[in-house]
């Protein structure tokens, strides 16, 4: 898949996705070592996004799980297509038996196949992405280990249905509840923060080139000192992307008090943190004559 690390470096950097040399290491021994990967860390510093782009890299599907509070396998893995079952019951009411009915209702032709089941049965190979796995109760990691162990899935009426392939498994977890010891010792461990300013300031540069490297290096550093306050929801990388994109159509080559003022919203979306950050950073003092001029 990759050749090395400083592949997948060149790689994610062609999907326009910035990373760095601990994450390509893990990315890279991932997908030597068949392993999946647990990526941790707060809301919005790319670990979803981390997947897509390795599938755009490698030039795979990317099969998505959703994970959500009551998830169960009917959701995840399969389920039987119950309308086309009872219209195949009225239809053979001349049967012989239940047996022989049985067999006919409970195969292949009627099974609904979700993301985990049909991401071990692709063909070719796939990315799946396990997203926000924290939300899912403990129960559920059974199914899931399952999976991750052994590559096969058991259904009752069926039988053990084998991978045909395994495929390069992302599961990305905001730390909402701590996962069980099980699941962790079959995955490569991965904790994403947020960009130091350097790499901010790149990301800012490669995601909207028209800004100049000294605006990127401002917005960069605003939404560094912003995230350093106690905050609800700290800006994501997606919304200093944003923010930057709004100085660009604003036409603005400079970050005035004022002109953070009217644009905190785009960074923050909650009125508490706006509030405080107005505060804190002193935006709502008056613009400057020169400030005002310009």
């Amino acid at each position: 898949m990759f050749s090395s690390i400083d592949d997948v470096i060149q790689r994610f950097s062609a999907q326009q996705y910035i990373t760095n040399r601990n994450i390509a290491t893990v990315v890279y021994l991932a997908a030597e070592m068949k392993k999946p990967i647990l990526v941790e860390g707060p809301a919005g510093v790319g670990k979803t996004e981390l997947a897509k782009v390795l599938a755009a890299a490698v030039g795979h599907q990317l099969i998505r799980l959703q994970c959500y509070e009551g998830l169960d396998e009917s959701k995840a893995l399969y389920e039987w297509n119950y309308k086309k079952q009872l219209l195949r019951i009225q239809a053979d009411r001349g049967a012989d038996g239940w047996s022989e009915l049985h067999d006919d209702i409970f195969s292949e032709e009627f099974l609904l196949t979700r993301p985990l089941l049909e991401a071990i049965r692709a063909d070719d190979p796939v990315v799946l992405l396990i997203d926000e796995v924290d939300r899912v109760e403990v129960e559920t990691e059974a199914l899931l280990l399952e999976i991750l162990s052994d590559y096969q899935v058991s259904i009752p009426e069926l039988g053990t249905i084998e991978g045909r392939q395994r495929p390069l498994v992302f599961l990305t977890s905001n730390n909402t509840r701590e996962l069980s010891e099980a699941l962790k010792r079959r995955c490569l461990f991965l904790h994403i923060d947020y960009p130091d300013v350097d790499r901010e300031k790149e990301i800012v540069r490669v995601r909207v080139p028209e800004v100049d490297e000294a605006l990127a290096d401002q917005i960069a550093k605003v939404v560094g000192s912003i995230r350093n306050l106690d905050l609800k929801k700290a800006p994501s990388i997606s919304e200093t992307i944003d923010w930057a994109r709004t100085l660009v159509y604003l036409g603005r080559n400079e970050i005035t008090p004022e002109l953070m003022g009217e644009t905190l919203h785009v960074l923050l979306k909650y009125q508490t943190d706006i509030t405080k950050a107005r505060k804190e950073l002193g935006v709502d003092a008056p613009a400057s004559p020169a400030a005002r001029r310009s």
